[in-house]
């Protein structure tokens, strides 16, 4: 049973598709991406920071970007939050 998945971040740059970026929401913490059954991927997101030259022209350079651990979905800081780079404000 062959399943049609679209490619991952890194994938999609080798084939020229623009990868999927969404804007995180404050606080969130794992991937509200849905797959073709619509079954949600729960997956973490981690901060992604070597990420290639190719996508710094998508997200802007220096950007805090994220990235789903199971679908490779990349997530744009939502600018109304305060950046996450410095020490946790409580």
């Amino acid at each position: 049973m062959a399943e049609t998945a679209t490619p991952t971040a890194p994938e999609a740059a080798a084939q020229g598709v623009p990868p999927k970026i969404k804007i995180k929401k404050p606080r969130q913490r794992s991937c509200d991406e849905k797959d073709g059954k619509g079954k949600l991927c729960c997956g973490h997101l981690k901060r992604w920071y070597d990420y290639p030259p190719e996508f710094e022209a998508l997200v802007g350079k220096k950007a805090e970007v994220y990235r789903c651990e199971f679908c490779k979905t990349l997530y744009k800081p939502d600018l109304g939050e305060l950046p996450r780079s410095f020490t946790h404000r409580y």
